[in-house]
C-alpha cells in the first residue's frame, strides 16, 4: 500500500487553517462584529465605508444645525421685541398727532420715542455667543451706531449685506441670517431708524412738526417690513427643524443598516466555532498518531 508523502504536510496545513478560522470566529464572537478586515468581505466593507461617510455628514450637520438654530431663535426673539417696541412708538406718535397735547406732553412723547429708539438700537445690535447677528458677514463689531450731532439724529449701518446659509445633507440651502440694513434701514421708506429719529425730532420742541403724521405713517410701513423680514427667519427655523428631524431619522436608519451589515450572527458563529474546535481536535489526534508511527504500523 502506497502512502501519500505529503499526507502529514497536508494535515498540518489543514490544522493551521482550522486554527486560523477558530481565531477569527473567536474574535467575531468577542467583538460582535462580523467583518474586521477588507479581505473578509470586500463588498460589505465597501458598503460600510459608504454608510460611515453618510453618518459622519449627518453628525456634522446635526452639530452645525444645533449651533445656528440657537442664533436663529435669538434673532426671531429680538425681532419680536422690535415689533412690540415699534407698535408702542406708533401708538405714542398717534396720540401726539391728535392735537390735544400741550408742549410738555409732546416733549414727553419725544423722550418716550427716543427711549424706544435706543431699545430698538440695542436689539439691532443683539449678539449671540459673542457674534452680532444682524451685521451680515461682519459679526465682530456692533452693526449700528447712533449720532445725535444733528437733528434729526442719524443711525449708521456698519455691517455688510452677506447672507450666510447652511447646506443640508440632501443638498438644500437654508438661509441663516438677514443683514441688518435689510431689516432696520431699508430703502424705499422702510427705514425704522429714519422714522424713529424723525419722530423724536418732531416733538422735541413741544410744537408738532408738520411732518409728524407722515413720519408716523413711515414708521408703520417700516414696522410691516420688519415683520416681513421676521417671516424669513421663522421660515428658516421651520426648515432647519424639519431638516434636523429628517437627518435624525436617517441616522437611525443608517445605524440599523450598518448593524445589520456588520453585526455577527452569534448563534451561527457559535456553531461554526464548535465545529472548528472539533475539527482541530480530530486533526491534532491524527497528527499525534502519525508522530508515534502508530498509523504506519497498521498499514
Amino acid at each position: 500500500m502506497q502512502v501519500d508523502p505529503f499526507f502529514v504536510t497536508n494535515l498540518v496545513g489543514s490544522l493551521d487553517q482550522t486554527q486560523l478560522k477558530e481565531q477569527l470566529l473567536t474574535a467575531e464572537m468577542s467583538s460582535g462584529v462580523r467583518v474586521n478586515s477588507l479581505s473578509q468581505d470586500p463588498v460589505a466593507s465597501g458598503e460600510n465605508v459608504l454608510l460611515l461617510n453618510q453618518m459622519q455628514r449627518d453628525d456634522s450637520f446635526t452639530l452645525s444645525s444645533s449651533l445656528v438654530q440657537g442664533q436663529l431663535q435669538v434673532a426671531d426673539s429680538a425681532l419680536g421685541s422690535v415689533v412690540s417696541q415699534l407698535t408702542s412708538a406708533i401708538s405714542a406718535a398717534t396720540s401726539a398727532n391728535n392735537g390735544t397735547m400741550n408742549a410738555s406732553d409732546l416733549k414727553s412723547v419725544s423722550n418716550q420715542i427716543a427711549g424706544i429708539r435706543d431699545e430698538v438700537l440695542a436689539l439691532a445690535n443683539t449678539s449671540y455667543q459673542g457674534q452680532y447677528i444682524f451685521g451680515g458677514g461682519k459679526t465682530s463689531a456692533s452693526p449700528f451706531t447712533l449720532s445725535s450731532s444733528t437733528s434729526p439724529a442719524t443711525t449708521s449701518y456698519n455691517g455688510d449685506q452677506n447672507i450666510n446659509s447652511l447646506e443640508t445633507p440632501n443638498g438644500q440651502s437654508i438661509q441663516l441670517n438677514v443683514p441688518g440694513n435689510q431689516i432696520f434701514d431699508a430703502a424705499g421708506g422702510n427705514s425704522v431708524f429714519a422714522a424713529l429719529n424723525s419722530l423724536v425730532a418732531d416733538y422735541a420742541t413741544g410744537t408738532p412738526s408738520g411732518s409728524a403724521v407722515a413720519d408716523t405713517i413711515a414708521l408703520g410701513t417700516a414696522l410691516n417690513y420688519v415683520s416681513q423680514q421676521r417671516v424669513v427667519i421663522d421660515n428658516s427655523i421651520t426648515r432647519l427643524t424639519a431638516a434636523s428631524d429628517s437627518v435624525a431619522s436617517e441616522k437611525t436608519q443608517l445605524t440599523a443598516a450598518q448593524t445589520s451589515l456588520m453585526q455577527a450572527d452569534v448563534p451561527q458563529v457559535a456553531t461554526q466555532l464548535s465545529l472548528a474546535e472539533t475539527q482541530q481536535t480530530a486533526l491534532e489526534d491524527v497528527i499525534a498518531q502519525l508522530g508515534s508511527n502508530n498509523l504506519f504500523s497498521k498499514l
